[in-house]
C-alpha cells in the first residue's frame, strides 16, 4: 500500500485541512499519515479559534512517522508561522521526503488568516525549493508577488514568476479569476499547460484547494506523472463539487467520496 503524509492543520468541521486530505487519500485508495501543525474551531460559517502547535512538535510527528512508514509523497497546508514553516522545511529535507506538494494555504474560506505574514518569506525561501508542486489559488498569488492577478494571461507570467522561486512546477489555480470556466495553470520548465472545467455554481466550495492539493499528493503517491496526476485530481474535483452534500449553513464541504 502506498503512503501519503499531510502537513497540515485541523478543521473541526471536517471540511478543509487534514480532515480533508485523509479522506482524499481514502478515496485514492492510499494510506494516510499526518502532522498537525495548528487546530482550529471551525465550521461552515467560518473559523472561531486557531491554536498553533509548537514548531519542535510538528517536526517531531514528521519524524515520527519517517522513520516508520514508507512515505511516498506528501503535502501541506495551513502552517501557521514562519518557525512552523522552518520546523517542516528541515524535516522534509532531512528526511528527504518527496514528491512534496505545497499548498501555501494563508487565509480560510471566511478570510481568517492562517498564516503569519512574517512568514510568506519563510515560505518562499525554504518551503518553495523543495516543493515538487506548488499550488496557489489567485489571492496566495498576489500575496506572494505582491501584485494583482486578474486576467488568465496575467495569471500565465505570475505562474512563471512563481516558478523561478524554485519550486519544481506551479499549478496556478484559477477559481477566484472570472469566466464561466475554472482554469488552472501549470507551469513547468517545459512551459504552461491550462486544465479547464466547467464552473460549477455553488456556496459548497469549503476545502477546495486542500481537497486538489491531496488529491494530487495520493496521485503521485501511486506513482502518476505530473501532468496525469494534476488531471485527474481536477476532474474528481469537479465531481466532488457537482455532488457535494450540502451539509452546513455557510460554505459547505465537498463530496470527498465523489
Amino acid at each position: 500500500m502506498r503512503v501519503a503524509l499531510t502537513i497540515a492543520g485541523s478543521d473541526s468541521g471536517g471540511g478543509a485541512g487534514v480532515q480533508a486530505d485523509l479522506k482524499t487519500f481514502f478515496r485514492f485508495g492510499v494510506y494516510g499519515a499526518s502532522a498537525l501543525t495548528l487546530v482550529t474551531a471551525q465550521n461552515t460559517l467560518g473559523v472561531q479559534g486557531v491554536e498553533l502547535l509548537p514548531a519542535a512538535f510538528v517536526g517531531r510527528q514528521i519524524q515520527s512517522v519517517a522513520e516508520d512508514l514508507p512515505i511516498h509523497a506528501a503535502k501541506t497546508g495551513a502552517l501557521g508561522s514562519g518557525e512552523i514553516v522552518e520546523a517542516v522545511a528541515e524535516a522534509v529535507a532531512r528526511h528527504g521526503i518527496r514528491p512534496l506538494v505545497v499548498d501555501p494555504v494563508m487565509v480560510a474560506k471566511g478570510g481568517e488568516p492562517l498564516l503569519a505574514p512574517e512568514a510568506v518569506q519563510a515560505l518562499r525561501e525554504r518551503l518553495f525549493p523543495l516543493a515538487t508542486l506548488i499550488t496557489p489559488n489567485r489571492l496566495e498569488a498576489e500575496a506572494l508577488l505582491g501584485r494583482p492577478i486578474r486576467t488568465l494571461q496575467e495569471a500565465e507570467e505570475a505562474a512563471r514568476e512563481l516558478l523561478a522561486l524554485g519550486p519544481g512546477a506551479v499549478l496556478l489555480k484559477g477559481g477566484h479569476l472570472e469566466g464561466e470556466e475554472a482554469v488552472d495553470l501549470l507551469a513547468t520548465p517545459k512551459g504552461v499547460l491550462a486544465f479547464r472545467a466547467p464552473r460549477i455554481p455553488t456556496r459548497h466550495t469549503h476545502g477546495t484547494g486542500c481537497t486538489l492539493s491531496a488529491a494530487i499528493a495520493a496521485l503521485l503517491a501511486l506513482g502518476r506523472p505530473l501532468e496525469e496526476a494534476v488531471a485527474e485530481a481536477k476532474a474528481y474535483l469537479t465531481r466532488a463539487l457537482e455532488t457535494a452534500p450540502g451539509l452546513g449553513h455557510g460554505h459547505g464541504p465537498v463530496n470527498h467520496f465523489a
